[in-house]
């Protein structure tokens, strides 16, 4: 195997400190949350957005003043966006049964996909208003069912954002909060003197947004671990470099600590793509971002063969896959780790973001080896139940209950077994013996 690298980010080592001093940063703002509520949150507002409102819920006369401000054309974009969301998470739902079966005589068992209670959806927005975020978890927990959707998104510029806003009220959140960052996840998930908790956390961030979601987990149920973005184009020379570099740096511009790695089989296309690469940082508008990103965690890896690029794209298990070569449903076969493929040249990563009806919030950090993305299902618990119906089903089952529970040594258990064999099936069971 003959894998070079052309450019590497920082090294593991490095990611690792960066993380390590993330970890303990977010552990004492947890703590400050959790012993001070609502005067926590307030002050951390105030250090990291400078936003100190008299109250961080919104009333519906601010949401209505807000929305008031979103153009027809906007509000028309952000209609037809959300429409898509829903429509697909509809579809998703429709495909979850509730199931009940008879699977004995008189045995019969089931499930039932409940809605969690309560969610937090976060938002982000500090750098950029996430407009589409709101969409992803606020209007796929509505399709879902759940009761109570709590949103929260830090202020841009000092304010409440008026799209960001409109899109959380339009998707169904019931409380709206200007919140950002960790004191916005902490005061969801552990609750204050004016938020009550909730029972699950949702939503992407940056790495202090992921990292506390993941302490926070147990306490609460989360979605996956979505921090900052990461992109993946796995191209070959029937594309250029042109659409290369822009579908790296598209996802670049997200913030300063944004993986974007090409995985080619052309060295041709990897040298062009550098050069290109270069060009737009000097005409992009937010190349302040995206030029930290690529220097800092940009990677152009060069392999002799598909089945080489398919072994690296699912050991990187990348969040968004940009699949542009001569056989993309080669890739959509075989690929098993990754958040979500977006398949030729005609789909990107943006459209998937944006509008297209996937949804948006993805596994980062290798997460994609072991889940997928948000869906409607994420909001669903499935639970079980079972129900004994004639009296020679319950001595029966009873009578392998209580065997199996004596193997085992759980005498109380085989117990729970007997009396069902004694007062159904009119056997004489000892106490403590097994059923026969």
């Amino acid at each position: 195997m003959a894998i070079r690298y052309l450019k590497e980010g920082k090294t593991q080592t490095a990611r690792a400190e960066d993380d390590a001093e993330v970890r303990k940063n977010v552990e004492a703002i947890l703590a400050s949350i959790e012993t001070e509520g609502d005067g926590a949150v307030r002050r951390l507002s105030e250090k990291f957005d400078n936003y100190s409102p008299p109250a961080f819920r919104l009333s519906q006369s601010e949401i209505d003043a807000l929305m008031a401000q979103v153009s027809t054309r906007d509000m028309a974009d952000l209609k037809f966006a959300q429409e898509q969301v829903r429509n697909f998470a509809q579809i998703q739902r429709d495909s979850m049964l509730d199931v009940e079966v008879e699977t004995l005589p008189g045995v019969i068992l089931g499930h039932k996909n409940i809605p969690v209670q309560s969610v937090g959806c976060y938002v982000p927005g500090g750098k950029f208003p996430m407009v589409a975020s709101a969409h992803m978890s606020v209007a796929t927990a509505s399709v879902a069912g759940v009761p109570r959707i709590v949103a929260a998104t830090p202020p841009f510029k000092g304010a409440p954002n008026p799209a960001v806003v409109a899109a959380m009220h339009l998707g169904g959140a019931h409380e709206i909060y200007v919140l950002g960052g960790i004191q916005a996840v902490g005061a969801m998930a552990v609750g204050t003197q004016t938020i009550e908790p909730v029972h699950m956390l949702v939503g992407p961030g940056n790495a202090y947004v992921a990292e506390a979601k993941r302490q926070l987990y147990g306490r609460v149920g989360i979605d996956l671990f979505a921090g900052p973005t990461e992109t993946m184009v796995i191209a070959d020379e029937s594309v250029d470099a042109e659409i290369c570099a822009t579908d790296l740096l598209g996802q670049a511009e997200h913030g300063y600590n944004s993986p974007a790695i090409l995985l080619t089989n052309s060295e041709t296309l990897a040298r062009d793509t550098l050069r290109e690469i270069d060009r737009l940082l000097a005409i992009l508008p937010t190349a302040d971002t995206a030029s930290v990103s690529w220097r800092d965690y940009g990677e152009v890896i060069v392999c002799d063969s598909y089945d080489e690029m398919l072994q690296v794209a699912d050991d990187i298990a990348s969040e968004h896959v940009q699949v542009m070569t001569d056989r993309d449903d080669w890739f959509l076969e075989n690929m098993t780790c990754y958040g979500a493929l977006f398949l030729g040249a005609r789909t990107n990563v943006a459209n998937g973001d944006k509008v297209i009806g996937t949804n948006h919030t993805l596994p980062t950090k290798k997460a994609g080896r072991y889940t997928g993305g948000l869906w409607v299902g994420k909001f669903l618990k499935t639970h079980s139940y079972q129900k004994v119906m004639t009296d020679e089903a319950a001595a029966m089952i009873g009578a392998y209950g209580s065997r199996l529970c004596m193997l085992e040594g759980f005498v109380g258990h085989a117990e729970q077994c007997n009396v069902r064999v004694r007062r159904y099936g009119g056997q004489n069971v000892p106490y403590g013996a097994a059923a026969e």
